[in-house]
């Protein structure tokens, strides 16, 4: 499956209508992020359960800016409408399929109750 290309518009339609998203923060000006392109090309064609994103951070500033993104590439993990992962830095493949597995891995109703607030009582 080739990547997608978020923008602000559809967004919210792409994490929506899929359960495991991952997104890839890079701009054409930046080394490392064209380095990093193929590595993950690849693993979005290896792994087509899964949507491989990319949103240019030049043209899409306010998305960049959702993600605090601060440098270039950045790769964040969303599964099931939660942030699970989110670093700069381009990583090798072996670390990137290390990471697809430990998304793969989560058990989402654990992640989700560790990230609401404890009820007050």
């Amino acid at each position: 499956m080739s990547t997608v290309e978020l923008t602000v518009e559809n967004f919210d339609e792409v994490v929506s209508a899929n359960d495991f998203v991952v997104i890839d923060f890079w701009a054409s000006w930046c080394g490392p992020c064209r380095q990093f392109a193929p590595v993950y090309e690849r693993a979005a064609n290896k792994h087509e359960d899964i949507v491989f994103a990319t949103v240019d951070t030049e043209a899409q500033q306010q998305l960049a800016a959702a993600f605090e993104v601060r440098s270039i590439p950045t790769l964040a993990v969303i599964r099931e409408k939660v942030l699970v992962y989110a670093n700069p830095g381009a990583i090798p493949e072996s670390t990137l399929e290390d990471l697809l597995q430990q998304a793969r891995d989560l058990d989402m109703d654990e992640v989700r109750a560790k990230s609401v607030p404890p009820a007050e009582s």
